[in-house]
């Protein structure tokens, strides 16, 4: 047992992921039991439990854990949800996911992160998720509706959840940062029923743009 990764691991959650507002206790023992370690390229291996994005290859990186947290908690997981993630890096947040809910679908642009993800997933004996690779944003998945759609991306604009949100079962909700730097908010929008939707801004913070992610039109004077 390597004890200074399980200490790491303790202080990701005592230290980082606790005093940010963060409480559910779920999420706190899926992040506690998930080697995030697994899923952090060797090089940077010594960075898994840090307050740091890490790069993962392909100009993506992987998101912070508190930022992770804050995302399980947003969208209250249950375990008979049907999800939809964005962007599966290496596919961290994807086996958190797994932990708490049902079925995953997770979509990859890039077919070298998407392969490894699966080996990744496959190491850990994850059941009940499937990693696809293609683009999340074009077009509606095979397999909606949705309970719960991650967006481990950033959107330039809200309008850019459209095509996404209409994937939600009722109930269902979805989290996604949007914006541009300098100001980026998080937000929780949930399908209230119908073409009804609510949406919450949680927090400020900066996250990297989707690939492909739609370009907003630019006035020019």
């Amino acid at each position: 047992m390597d004890t200074s990764i399980d200490t790491a691991r303790f202080n990701m959650i005592q230290q980082q992921i606790r005093p940010w507002n963060l409480g559910d206790e779920r999420v706190l023992a899926v992040m506690s039991d998930v080697p995030r370690e697994h899923f952090v390229p060797e090089a940077y291996r010594n960075l898994a439990y840090a307050d740091v994005e890490i790069p993962i290859g392909e100009g993506q990186t992987m998101l912070e854990p508190k930022l992770v947290a804050h995302m399980l908690q947003a969208l209250d997981v249950q375990a008979d949800d049907k999800i939809l993630e964005i962007g599966t890096g290496t596919g961290y947040a994807t086996a958190c996911l797994s932990r708490l809910g049902g079925r995953v679908v997770s979509m990859e642009i890039h077919a070298g992160l998407a392969e490894q993800a699966r080996t990744l997933l496959q190491a850990l004996k994850l059941r009940r998720l499937e990693v696809r690779i293609g683009d999340g944003l074009d077009g509606p998945v095979e397999g909606q509706p949705f309970d719960v759609i991650a967006v481990t991306g950033s959107l330039p604009e809200a309008e850019a959840l459209g095509g996404l949100q209409e994937q939600l079962a009722p109930g269902g909700r979805l989290f996604a940062v949007v914006g541009e730097e300098p100001v980026m908010e998080a937000l929780l929008v949930t399908r209230v029923a119908g073409k009804d939707f609510h949406r919450q801004c949680l927090f400020e913070t900066g996250v990297p743009a989707l690939e492909k992610a739609p370009v907003p039109e630019r006035f020019i004077f």
